[in-house]
Formats: C-alpha cells, structure tokens, sequence
C-alpha cells in the first residue's frame, strides 16, 4: 500500500509540474547562465573543460569539477539526457549545490557513473533518511544509497535520460523510465543544479527544469 501510494504521489507532482513553466537550463548555444568549478586549473581552464559543440554540453571528465546553475531551485521536475561518446564513464547530476567553491560540495548527487546511475552519492555532509550507518562504524566520506533495480543505461554513443523530482525535501529518480531511488527528507530543499566532470567524456543536452508550486 505504502508503494502504491508513493507512486501515485509521483504521477500527481509529475502532471503539476506540467502544468508550470519549463525552463531550458541549457539554451543550446552557449552557458552564459552557468559558473564552473574544477579542481586544478593549472591543468586546463573551465572553458577548456565545458565546451557547447553542435548544440550539445561536452564534459572532458578530467580534471574533476562541475558546471552549475548561476540560479538556486527548489521544488521541481528536471530532465536530463546524457550519452557516453567514447567509452561508459562517469558523471553526475548534483542537486541542491549548497557551496559551489568546493569540488565536492555540500550536494545530493545522482549517480550518472556506468552501471550506478540512479544511486544516490551524499556530498559534504548531505544526507537522506534512506542512509543508514551501521553501529559502530564511521561515516564514509561519499555515502551511498543504492538504487533499487539493476544498471539500466544504453549502450555507448545512445543517449540516455534522467528525470528528477525534487519536492518538499523528496527526491525521486527515474531513469530511462525505470523508478530507481527516493531519497526522503534532505537536509537541505533548495540549492544549485550542477553537471560534473568525473571521469571521461560525456555529452549532456536538453536539460530542462520545470517548477512545482
């Protein structure tokens, strides 16, 4: 009963969420609205690392770093599709980036890594009800909480969506159309939206964010 019940309050937040404005947080041309952060500029600038080419978000993966919004949200729908060029590597979604200086900050992120993507990785001190610490033992510096079904990205070179709802401290991933983790009562509700360089290449394009009132 208590599934059920969550996912019909999934469908009711995904048909408000429709009914609000959708924002292109990428406009296909530039990222004019976006700020960057990477490890070791010594090694290559932000622009070096996220490029725009043919109308697509292209991430080197290397040095560590993330893109995020020059805006903070709370309570929303977003979509995200992303595709692995060359190889299955690894990347992120971050949600509710709390200090954007930091090359892991204070945020909830959505595993985008190949065969991970759905799990829930606790950044600097976030957290979720859903994890749990074992008695006696110390906290891991990236918790993690799992998703619930088996790997279900594409192959390389197909793309791949991520559809997010974040609401009232609730957050649920659906990917490729598969529910694979809720996350419940998150320390923070409202915070920068972020695309991280982890890794290798990958490609991000239509990411689009749509309020929930």
């Amino acid at each position: 009963m208590k599934k059920v019940l969550t996912l019909a309050a999934i469908a009711a937040s995904a048909i408000i969420a429709q009914a609000q404005q959708t924002i292109d947080l990428f406009n296909g041309k530039d990222l004019s609205n976006w700020k960057f952060c990477v490890e070791n500029t010594d090694t290559l600038k932000p622009q070096e690392v996220f490029t725009v080419k043919e109308g697509l978000i292209h991430i080197k993966g290397k040095p560590f770093g993330y893109m995020y919004t020059t805006d903070t949200f709370e309570n929303f729908r977003l979509h995200v599709e992303w595709c692995y060029p060359i190889e299955r590597t690894n990347s992120g979604i971050f949600l509710f980036v709390q200090d954007p200086a930091k090359v892991w900050p204070n945020a909830i992120e959505c595993q985008l890594c190949k065969e991970k993507a759905g799990d829930f990785v606790l950044l600097g001190g976030s957290d979720v009800a859903e994890f749990k610490l074992p008695a006696g033992k110390e906290r891991p510096k990236f918790p993690v909480v799992k998703k619930f079904n088996d790997s279900n990205e594409n192959s390389v070179g197909e793309w791949n969506c991520a559809d997010i709802i974040c609401q009232n401290g609730t957050i649920t991933v659906f990917i490729n159309g598969t529910l694979q983790n809720i996350g419940t009562n998150s320390m923070h509700k409202k915070g920068h939206i972020a695309l991280q360089s982890e890794g290798g290449d990958i490609l991000f394009r239509n990411v689009r964010l749509t309020p929930i009132k």
